[in-house]
């Protein structure tokens, strides 16, 4: 497993990643080792809403889809009021 992890980590690549393994250290190795933004363990890889979607390296940055891909379409905007003589602020 080792191996196989690290030729596909030399990829310029890392979209998704499946490996097929009832092992539990080998899982958690896959898991854990894999440079891709997606990993799947005794499946192929899929696209489903319910789930981030996305890669690293070369196969892009964030995610999109779930409540992790709505972020990515979205600017947040500190604001902080000062008010009164006080100095209190309120921020949002």
């Amino acid at each position: 497993m080792r191996q196989a992890i690290d030729i596909a980590n030399n990829s310029i690549f890392g979209l998704g990643a499946c490996a097929w393994t009832n092992d539990p250290a080998e899982r958690d190795l896959f898991i854990n080792e894999i440079e891709s933004g997606l990993a799947f363990i005794n499946g192929m890889v899929a696209s489903d809403p319910r789930v981030p979607f996305g890669g690293v390296k070369h196969s892009g940055y964030g995610r999109e889809l779930s409540h992790h891909g709505i972020r990515e379409f979205v600017n947040v905007k500190s604001v902080c009021i000062q008010e009164g003589e006080s100095g209190r602020s309120r921020t949002e």
